[in-house]
């Protein structure tokens, strides 16, 4: 029995499709209650159908849950999700099948450490201040697949754009259909909000697209990993990949965070431990 004290009902007010019947996002009404950092993670809900029937009544409790990072902003009046569709899954399907005007639950509290604080020392009053010019350092947030939302929500943080000199984002795929989110990422510098931001470094943000399995122009077909170890990761973004100027960001499939988790170890990158801000956030949820 799920308890109703800890979840609300939201609903469905937008769905966009990547790849049919493979990527997709939902834009759902957010509670005014829920508040999150960038780059956690909420608990989606989803009511089970009963024994004997094909489809869950809209109206039952939920009973199946996921964990599914915002890609919203923490300042958003909406929530927004993106998911792949797992053909044998049992919530993703069905997640991938709700249309605007239907409904699904959110766990009122958020999850996960996937934030930009946990780069930076707390002040002594527990705040957290932003670095002061000429000492920030860059920000590489690597990610495949649906492992990109996370860093959408963070990049839609204004006080990412005030924290870092600059923000590699990396993101890796098999096909280039599957790289979501492209159009609005590259097209960010030409907003009104970031005008100032990229005036004053028009390198501001740097966007890799990588597909394994189709060359982009200019772009190697190649894992991140690769990339990593062999340092052509760094060429393609024209910055260092330096545990004493950057602060790195994981998230995507296991074998990624496994194999990239090694290789920025043995660079100098290590996570923070007791207190003591680190160079490098992965979230394991996945």
């Amino acid at each position: 029995m799920t308890d109703v004290s800890k979840y609300t009902r939201q609903t469905v007010t937008e769905v966009r499709s990547w790849v049919p019947g493979k990527l997709f996002s939902l834009r759902v009404t957010r509670d005014p209650a829920f508040s999150f950092k960038a780059g956690q993670f909420a608990r989606v809900g989803l009511p089970a159908a009963a024994d004997g029937e094909p489809d869950a009544s809209p109206d039952a409790a939920p009973t199946l849950w996921r964990a599914y990072s915002m890609v919203s902003g923490p300042l958003e009046d909406a929530l927004e999700f993106f998911s792949i569709v797992v053909p044998e899954g049992e919530f993703s399907p069905r997640l991938a099948q709700l249309r605007v005007g239907d409904s699904l639950y959110i766990e009122k509290n958020p999850y996960g450490f996937l934030t930009i604080d946990r780069f930076f020392p707390a002040a002594p009053d527990g705040t957290q201040p932003e670095p002061q010019p000429g000492q920030q350092p860059d920000l590489w947030l690597l990610a495949t697949g649906t492992g990109l939302s996370a860093y959408l929500s963070i990049l839609r943080d204004p006080a990412t754009w005030t924290s870092f000199r600059r923000i590699i984002v990396v993101h890796g795929v098999r096909h280039a259909e599957e790289l979501a989110y492209r159009e609005e990422i590259e097209s960010w510098s030409n907003l009104p909000e970031f005008a100032a931001v990229h005036r004053a470094d028009p390198r501001k943000l740097i966007y890799l697209a990588i597909a394994t399995r189709q060359a982009l122009p200019g772009m190697p077909s190649e894992r991140l990993t690769t990339l990593i170890a062999d340092g052509r990761l760094e060429q393609l973004a024209g910055e260092r990949l330096d545990p004493k100027l950057a602060k790195v960001m994981l998230c995507g499939n296991p074998e990624m965070l496994s194999a990239a988790r090694k290789l920025l170890g043995e660079m100098g990158f290590a996570p923070g431990r007791r207190g003591i801000p680190g160079n490098l956030a992965v979230e394991n949820y996945w």
